[in-house]
């Protein structure tokens, strides 16, 4: 096995999801879904491993929506995914293409849909949807990546219109299943839509479903494998791949990485070898794990009001070395003038909780869930003693 940092991993070569994904398609027995996590995490390794490995009786149709930029473009991919598998068995959809005649007066070829289409672009989704449902041999499930993103892309008003007609359709056609993912959190798109007036909570049907890290098994597993893959030379190959493992909080994007670079520096690999890589990613000036990400998304997220709370409660959990409950969080808060507010406080706490920065343990206290988003942010906001 072979490192492959940032690369799209063969589904064969995943470790350590099978259980994760068992309890995906027992869920998708009763009901679409939301899959969520922190970016790196490997969400789409997961999906496709689904999607290529998928029971019999399972039909996955997987897209990533990044790129769309309106809904005829959504549509678009829909109609391509749906005649696709409607193509195997000999088959096109028939509704579909009666209603772009009937619209355009001629007969309608190939995916790209006309601009005449935009307006009526429910109905062609709709009809596409009828078509799958009447030919379908399978339960179908869309696998939907990047969702958040194609939501940005297309304005607010279409987004809600999106929104709502999927999960009309989703009660319409109870036997379809959806997946929704993406490396931005869908909460964010949502509240976004609500602050122009969107009243509808149109993922409520969804059961929503997190993607941690690896087992610490798991982990260690995975960066064994890859130190015999690039034949990289250790006194003891499990104990420094527990320390891989262990750096980067057994999260497997990052155990690549560190694989990676270990066979460019060539030599025996010690403890001290995997460290010096690590604190040279994260003080990396060309950022090839991009760990600004963590700073830059709280300008993109976090409005005027919260964005103070929530760097001086992350600068607060960083330079600490042990939980911190809420009282003791916002006495540091009041210290500063433009952090004295108590709900303000409270609701940017929930928010960082849901953006993967920290979590609460079940005594209450506070910390950061990833040590090493800590270790970085301690770094890059001068934080160190």
């Amino acid at each position: 096995m072979r490192a492959n940092p940032g690369g799209q991993v063969a589904p064969s070569e995943v470790i350590g999801r099978d259980r994760l994904i068992e309890r995906l398609w027992d869920i998708l027995e009763r009901q679409s879904l939301v899959l969520s996590a922190e970016r790196r995490m490997g969400k789409t390794c997961v999906i496709k491993k689904m999607e290529a490995e998928a029971p019999a009786d399972k039909l996955p149709i997987y897209h990533d929506l990044e790129k769309v930029r309106s809904p005829l473009e959504f549509v678009e991919v829909v109609l391509q995914d749906v005649e696709e598998y409607l193509g195997g068995l000999k088959r096109t959809a028939k509704r579909t293409r009666d209603l772009l005649r009937q619209l355009g007066g001629a007969e309608f070829r190939g995916f790209k849909l006309p601009s005449f289409a935009a307006p009526h672009w429910k109905n062609v989704l709709t009809q596409t949807i009828e078509d799958l449902v009447e030919n379908k041999e399978r339960t179908v499930i869309f696998f939907w990546d990047e969702v958040p993103y194609m939501l940005g892309n297309i304005g607010d008003e279409a987004a809600m219109e999106v929104l709502d007609t999927l999960r009309s359709l989703r009660q319409m056609h109870p036997e379809i299943r959806m997946v929704f993912t993406g490396s931005i959190g869908l909460h964010h798109a949502i509240d976004s839509l609500r602050q122009a007036g969107y009243a509808n909570a149109p993922t409520n049907d969804m059961y929503i479903e997190d993607v941690s890290p690896l087992s610490s098994t798991d982990a260690t597993e995975l960066a064994r494998q890859l130190l015999e893959g690039e034949n990289i030379s250790t006194p003891d190959l499990q104990i420094t791949s527990a320390e891989i493992a262990q750096a980067v909080d057994n999260i497997p994007f990052y155990i690549h990485h560190i694989v990676s670079q270990l066979k460019s520096r060539g030599g025996v690999v010690s403890a001290a070898t995997v460290s010096e890589i690590v604190n040279g990613f994260l003080t990396d000036p060309l950022n090839r794990w991009d760990m600004v990400h963590y700073r830059r998304r709280i300008d993109t997220y976090y409005n005027d009001e919260k964005r103070p709370y929530a760097l001086d409660l992350l600068d607060i959990l960083a330079i600490t070395n042990q939980p911190l409950s809420f009282n003791e969080l916002f006495d540091s808060l009041k210290s500063q003038p433009t952090t004295q507010d108590r709900e303000i406080a409270l609701t940017v706490i929930t928010l960082l909780q849901r953006d993967y920065y920290i979590i609460q343990e079940t005594n209450g206290k506070f910390l950061f869930r990833y040590p090493l988003i800590k270790r970085y942010w301690e770094l890059s906001r001068g934080l160190t003693v």
